[in-house]
């Protein structure tokens, strides 16, 4: 059974002629009726009564006309529906990012891409990198915003460097030094992330780098937290430079080498990104390179530079910062 057949059926079925709905499926008469004759075999069942007085349905065909012209009502609303999707007038982005870009970065992207592609649903995930890698493999995020190098996933992840964000130190009262160092952290209780912070990892090993365990006056919070702990003069904090910019807390960076962190955009490789996805990708993608151009990148961050011969990006885990130790938040 084929739409086109169908289509013919309900023409005739309007027309009540076969030559009359010929003309108006600007088909010729002989093509229609060949194709309703295959119609009437495939069902088993002839569906109008020909008389010189012109057509009449049977019963078949009556109980057929209702279903076939929902069944080309669907079709036409598939059509319509592929057709929107493709050109982006609607359509679904699964995207994540750790929750220091979704509290800056994040919202001017979504923005952007919303006011361009306004029919199409967004659903943000936040969460640590680690996690939003785990959902990527699992096919339960379309695209993600990750700190590399994160976990090395099960299933190659296709990975593009983006930018560098400097992690500095913020407190309550500003720090004797104009710029910091890992060893003043050496005696001083620090507030902390709670475990599944990159932060907190990356403030770790530095300090063990540097011959010390850190001490905590509290740890175990979220971003919100730690910053109020540090207003209420609990002790200063390790955080990424855009949060830091944000948080009217006096801010100190650390001296060179510094710590800082690279925030990349990952997809599956295996499976193509959607219409709707790819041209997230390049709206963030566009918003970063056209920030960078009028100097209005986030505080703290700088663009990293894009090789076009190394394509949509490389396997999870091959990507680091030597410079720097890496983090996420």
């Amino acid at each position: 059974m084929q739409l086109q057949q169908l289509a013919y059926f309900i023409a005739v079925a309007d027309a009540r002629h076969f030559t009359r709905a010929a003309e108006l499926s600007h088909v010729s008469q002989p093509s229609l009726s060949q194709q309703i004759r295959a119609l009437e075999r495939e069902l088993g069942a002839e569906l109008f009564h020909r008389s010189r007085a012109g057509t009449a349905l049977t019963d078949a065909g009556q109980a057929l006309l209702p279903l076939a012209r929902r069944i080309l009502a669907d079709a036409d609303s598939a059509r319509r529906a592929v057709a929107e999707t493709v050109q982006l007038r609607r359509g679904r982005v699964r995207f994540g990012a750790p929750p220091s870009l979704c509290g800056s970065l994040v919202p001017e992207v979504l923005r952007a891409y919303r006011a361009r592609h306004p029919g199409v649903d967004l659903h943000l995930t936040e969460g640590g990198s680690r996690h939003l890698v785990r959902d990527l493999e699992a096919g339960g995020l379309d695209l993600a915003l990750v700190i590399t190098p994160a976990s090395p996933p099960a299933a190659p992840l296709a990975v593009t460097p983006l930018l560098h964000e400097d992690l500095v130190l913020v407190s309550a009262e500003p720090l004797p030094r104009a710029r910091a160092r890992i060893t003043d952290l050496r005696g001083r209780d620090l507030v902390m992330f709670r475990e599944g912070y990159d932060v907190r990892e990356t403030t770790l090993a530095a300090c063990r780098a540097a011959g010390f365990e850190p001490t905590y006056a509290v740890e175990g919070g979220e971003m919100d937290a730690v910053l109020a702990a540090v207003r209420a003069g609990l002790g200063p904090a390790v955080v990424p430079g855009m949060v830091a910019a944000s948080s009217q807390l006096p801010t100190t960076p650390f001296a060179p080498p510094g710590l800082g962190r690279t925030i990349a955009v990952a997809h599956g490789r295996d499976l193509p990104l959607t219409h709707a996805a790819s041209a997230f990708r390049e709206a963030l993608l566009a918003y970063l390179h056209e920030a960078d151009r009028t100097d209005s990148l986030p505080p703290g961050t700088r663009l990293l530079p894009q090789d076009p011969a190394a394509g949509p990006g490389r396997t999870m885990g091959s990507v680091s910062d030597s410079a720097s130790p890496q983090g996420d938040g």
